[in-house]
């Protein structure tokens, strides 16, 4: 388990979904990952879910009517430097910076394959209290087709180096983003088994106790199993839809 209470910048430290069905989503994922859901004092429409009484995600209503994916929030010392950052380099402002209250100030970012993301400068609010158990955040990953673009747009934003390592029998290679010393996240490379509609985007992983057992509860729930469970180096991994339609991924961990 690790309980946190200040992310280095960054690190991956929130993420969030925006449902079309606020109250559909958190049924399902009170059912799936045991959460309890507490509003946002300030904005009532946000729920924060919480794991045995710690902050671990959120669900807000959906912005748009364009494909689900869970956000993921890299901390950084400042948004706004940030977001110039981004544009800078060739990605694109999509919403911010503006405060959330008292608890942080975000901006909403893509890079250039159109991969989103938001940054948060803490405040009050530093991100998931608890990470890396059942229920909880635990990796968050890239999927892009251009890798070399990538390593040079978020290194120039986050200061990540990209480490490549192979994969099992060598017929993808993976990419570990590092920063102090530090792997915080990861990147894989759309190639052509990857089909043409799914764009680039950041995949969020959430830890299970029982990949294959998790997996008949999403479908149980009503939700999609997209890519069955499948074993890797760090554990057995499966990719599902939320009956939204929202995209995630669990696993369970190795060791």
């Amino acid at each position: 388990m690790s309980e946190n209470i200040a992310f280095a910048p960054g690190t991956p430290c929130w993420a969030d979904l925006g449902a079309s069905d606020v109250g559909a989503a958190k049924d399902f994922y009170s059912a799936l990952f045991g959460w309890d859901f507490a509003a946002m004092p300030e904005r009532e429409d946000y729920a924060v879910a919480h794991l045995h009484g710690a902050p671990v995600a959120g669900i807000g209503p959906a912005t748009d009517d364009g494909l689900r994916w869970w956000t993921t929030y890299v901390a950084v010392r400042d948004a706004d430097l940030a977001a110039k950052l981004a544009v800078e380099a060739g990605g694109r402002l999509a919403a911010g910076p503006l405060e959330i209250f008292d608890h942080g100030r975000s901006a909403y970012l893509a890079d250039p394959a159109g991969a989103t993301l938001a940054v948060w400068q803490a405040a009050g609010f530093a991100g998931a209290a608890v990470t890396g158990v059942p229920g909880a955040l635990c990796w968050s990953e890239l999927a892009v087709r251009d890798t070399a673009e990538a390593v040079a747009f978020y290194g120039r934003l986050f200061g990540w180096r990209g480490r490549k390592r192979s994969h099992p029998g060598g017929a993808n290679t993976y990419t570990d983003f590092d920063t102090g010393g530090r792997t915080v996240a990861g990147m894989v490379a759309m190639n052509e088994m990857w089909p043409e509609e799914i764009p680039a985007h950041w995949m969020v992983y959430f830890a299970v106790g029982d990949c294959d057992a998790s997996c008949a509860k999403v479908a149980e729930l009503g939700g999609v199993v997209s890519v069955p469970p499948f074993d890797i180096e760090t554990g057995r991994v499966a990719v599902v839809d939320d009956p939204g339609g929202a995209v995630f991924s669990i696993i369970t961990l190795a060791g």
